[in-house]
C-alpha cells in the first residue's frame, strides 16, 4: 500500500515536471532563424533528383534545418528561449534580397540561404549594412569566399578548393600523381577546373592533359563529347572529371580508351557528408535524417543542419540570444562544433568558411577522410584544405 502510494506521488511529481518545463518552453523568448530559398532551383529539379547523380543534392535541405531545430531545443533554454524555423520563399534575386530586409525589420537576424553562388552573391552584397548573419549552405563557389567575400556571410557548405584538396591529398598518398583532365565548359565548371589545377600544384600532381568537353547532340561537336577520343593518348594514372551538374560525369567510367579509375565528380568524389559513413557518430545523425526526409543525407542537407547547430551551440554557450552577442560568439575562436565527421569545426576568421573534414567517397562507401595523415598544418590540419590565411583575398 506504501508502495503504491509512493508511486503514486512519483508519478504526480513528475507530471508537474514535465508541465512546469513544457510551460517555461512556450513561455520563453523566441529566436526565429528564417530559412530562405530560391522558387524553381535548377539544381532541385525532378530530373536532377532522379538521376542521383553522385555530387548532387536529392532534394531542398531544408529537412537538415529541421533536424538540427529538433536536437537544438534544449540549447535554447539555457538562454531561457525557444527556437523556430520560418521558411520563406523568392523567385527572383530581388524578391530574396526583399525577403532578408523584411526578416530583419521583423526582428529575424539568422538567416539559412539555399541559393546558387550567383544569388548568394547578391544578396551578400545588398544586406552589408544590415544586422543579420547569413549561413550559406548551398554555393560552392571559391568567389564567395575570396574576393566577393562578406563579412556577415558564412559557408557552412566546404568549397570547391576545400574538396579538390583533399581530393589531390588523397591521389599523392596513393601515388596517382598523373592526371588527365577532362574540363566542364559551363560556369560552374569553370570553378571547378581551376580549383583543382589549383590543388594540383600545390600537392605536385602532373595534368598529363587538360581536354575541354561538352555534352551535346550537335553532330560537329562529337569530338568534344566522345569519350574515347577525350581519353585516348596519354599515359595517365586516374581520369579527373570536372562536371558540377554530373550528366557528362557518370558515362565516363568504362568508357575511357584505358582502363584507369575516375575521380572528381564522379567514381571517387570528395563531400562534405556521405551516407555510409560509419564514424563519430554519423549514422545516428544519418538515421535522424532519414526519418525526417525520407532520402539519404546529402551535402546541402548537412550543412544547413550544421547552421542550425552552429547557432544553437552559440545560444548556449552565451547563454544569450542577443544578436550581437551571439554574432561575436559564433566569429569567436572560442566556438568549437562537432561536425560528426571528426575533427573540431570553427569558422575562419578570414573567409567565414567552416573549416572541417572532407569525405571522399563512392555512391556507396566512404574511401578516406581528408585531411590525410602526413599533410600537416603549423596551426591547424584542417587548414591544409581550401585557402590559408596567407592565400586569402578576402577583405571584410
Amino acid at each position: 500500500m506504501i508502495k503504491h502510494k509512493y508511486k503514486t506521488l512519483q508519478g504526480l511529481l513528475l507530471g508537474l515536471c514535465l508541465w512546469c518545463v513544457s510551460t517555461s518552453i512556450w513561455a520563453a523568448d523566441v529566436l526565429t532563424v528564417a530559412y530562405l530559398q530560391l522558387e524553381n532551383d535548377a539544381r532541385y529539379s525532378y530530373e536532377q533528383r532522379f538521376a542521383r547523380y553522385l555530387t548532387q543534392p536529392l532534394g531542398r535541405p531544408y529537412a537538415g534545418a529541421q533536424v538540427a531545430l529538433a536536437e537544438s531545443k534544449f540549447h535554447a533554454m539555457v538562454a531561457g528561449a525557444r527556437f523556430e524555423l520560418k521558411r520563406v520563399s523568392g523567385k527572383t534575386d530581388e524578391d530574396l534580397v526583399a525577403a532578408v530586409k523584411q526578416q530583419v525589420a521583423q526582428g529575424i537576424h539568422f538567416i539559412v540561404l539555399d541559393a546558387p553562388a550567383a544569388t548568394v552573391e547578391k544578396v551578400a552584397a545588398a544586406t552589408t549594412d544590415l544586422e543579420v548573419i547569413l549561413f550559406n549552405v548551398s554555393a560552392r563557389a571559391d568567389r564567395l569566399r575570396q574576393a566577393n567575400c562578406q563579412a556577415h556571410l558564412l559557408h557552412t557548405l566546404p568549397n570547391d578548393s576545400m574538396l579538390m584538396d583533399a581530393l589531390a591529398q588523397y591521389l599523392v598518398s596513393r601515388k596517382w600523381r598523373r592526371v588527365l583532365m577532362l574540363a566542364g565548359p559551363k560556369t560552374e565548371d569553370q570553378g571547378l577546373n581551376v580549383a583543382f589545377e589549383r590543388a594540383a600544384k600545390r600537392y605536385g600532381i602532373t595534368l598529363t592533359a587538360k581536354r575541354v568537353y561538352e555534352l551535346s547532340n550537335d553532330p560537329r561537336k562529337r569530338d568534344q563529347n566522345n569519350i574515347a577520343l577525350l581519353t585516348n593518348g596519354d599515359n595517365y594514372d586516374v581520369i579527373f572529371v570536372a562536371d558540377t551538374e554530373g550528366e557528362f560525369a557518370r558515362n565516363v567510367p568504362y568508357h575511357s580508351v584505358q582502363p584507369k579509375l575516375v575521380v572528381g565528380s564522379e567514381g571517387l568524389a570528395p563531400m562534405a557528408w556521405h551516407w555510409a559513413w560509419e564514424r563519430h557518430g554519423a549514422p545516428q545523425l544519418e538515421k535522424r535524417f532519414e526519418d525526417t526526409a525520407g532520402r539519404a543525407m546529402r551535402d546541402y542537407d548537412w550543412a544547413a543542419w550544421m547552421a542550425v547547430k552552429a547557432l544553437a551551440e552559440a545560444v548556449q554557450r552565451t547563454k544569450s540570444i542577443d544578436f550581437s552577442t551571439v554574432r561575436d560568439y559564433l566569429l569567436s575562436e572560442d566556438l568549437v562544433l562537432d561536425s560528426f565527421k571528426g575533427n573540431r569545426s570553427s569558422f575562419r576568421s578570414w573567409d567565414r568558411q567552416l573549416r572541417q573534414p572532407i569525405l571522399l567517397g563512392t555512391h556507396n562507401w566512404v574511401v578516406a577522410r581528408a585531411p590525410l595523415d602526413g599533410f600537416l598544418h603549423q596551426k591547424n590540419k584542417l587548414d591544409t584544405l581550401g585557402f590559408d590565411e596567407r592565400e586569402s583575398d578576402c577583405e571584410f
